[in-house]
């Protein structure tokens, strides 16, 4: 079941930064950021507290290393400038990094395999393919 609830976890996070993208607030002050963006209170009281700091943590950590993490981004999205990513795909890419190289607290075919199911999910049918080699790539070169 956890599983299941990260996945969500992860579904709900890379909404409140495509969110925050879309209006151009990533560099708000983390004060005024609502993780649960776009979610009735209904929604938000089904998380349970694990979850809710889970997403927090995805979240909050992004936004703290999104700088670190678009230049990580930038180096293996090699043809496509991140700027021409779209969005969706871009923040599923920065929940990822923040994992694979700032928490480290999944393993990371764990971490691309959740990645590329959002993907699926949120974006368009060959983002996946995107996405995956791009993680796939970094994840090699971070073992290293």
């Amino acid at each position: 079941m956890q599983n299941k609830a990260r996945h969500h976890d992860r579904s709900i996070a890379v909404s409140s930064l495509y969110s925050l993208d879309f209006r151009n607030a990533l560099d708000s002050d983390p004060a005024t950021i609502d993780p649960f963006q776009g979610m009735n209170e209904e929604e938000i009281a089904a998380l349970d507290e694990e979850d809710r700091i889970f997403i927090r943590f995805l979240v909050f950590g992004t936004l703290q290393n999104r700088e670190q993490i678009d230049e990580l981004i930038s180096k293996y999205s090699i043809n496509r400038p991140i700027e021409k990513i779209d969005l969706v795909d871009r923040n599923i890419l920065r929940v990822a990094f923040y994992q694979l190289a700032f928490s480290k607290d999944v393993h990371p075919a764990i971490v691309i395999d959740e990645a590329v199911k959002l993907s699926q999910e949120l974006s368009n049918d060959v983002s996946f393919r995107f996405i995956n080699g791009i993680l796939d790539t970094a994840r090699k070169d971070m073992e290293v």
